[in-house]
């Protein structure tokens, strides 16, 4: 079970927060009083919410401060440094500075390289990651090579009953 924060606990300044949406995570990173910085669609999509199906179908996305509790909604949500044993956490405040530079900023978006995990590791860790991304890219090669295996001894046995 994926252990869940009520919106009573605070997590620290600079931590990464993930948030469970349905078939997908967001994720934000926490600057403290309540409040996360996060890429969200641009306000072009009338009602559009980090939570909206906009957040993955836009090129383009809004640095945006918000209140967790704002952009959690009705989401279960953890904090989630999963890196921290590999890299080294920037200091707290360049964390926090950097984030809130780019409050307002409407930055480049894509699913695949450039969204909001990658947003935020970038801001804990100066490096940019994506678990998520590696997982999708990881089970769609698994399911390419079990296609060709699947295929290959399929053809194979088909070519054998032909023979006998």
């Amino acid at each position: 079970m994926i252990p869940c924060f009520e919106f009573s606990v605070e997590p620290e300044p600079g931590d990464l927060i993930e948030i469970f949406r349905v078939g997908y995570e967001h994720w934000a990173i926490y600057v403290g009083g309540g409040n996360v910085i996060h890429l969200a669609p641009p306000s072009e999509y009338p009602g559009a919410g980090s939570s909206s199906i906009f957040s993955v179908l836009s090129s383009r996305a809004v640095v945006k401060q918000e209140r967790l509790q704002d952009v959690v909604g009705g989401c279960r949500y953890r904090v989630n440094n999963y890196l921290d044993h590999q890299y080294r956490p920037r200091p707290v405040d360049e964390i926090i500075s950097s984030a809130k530079e780019e409050i307002g900023e409407e930055v480049e978006y894509s699913l695949v390289s450039k969204n909001c995990e990658h947003f935020v590791t970038c801001l804990r860790y100066g490096k940019a990651c994506c678990r998520q991304v590696e997982h999708a890219m990881i089970a769609g090669e698994v399911t390419l090579v079990l296609g060709i295996l699947g295929f290959t001894g399929y053809s194979l046995l088909k070519k054998r009953s032909q023979n006998q």
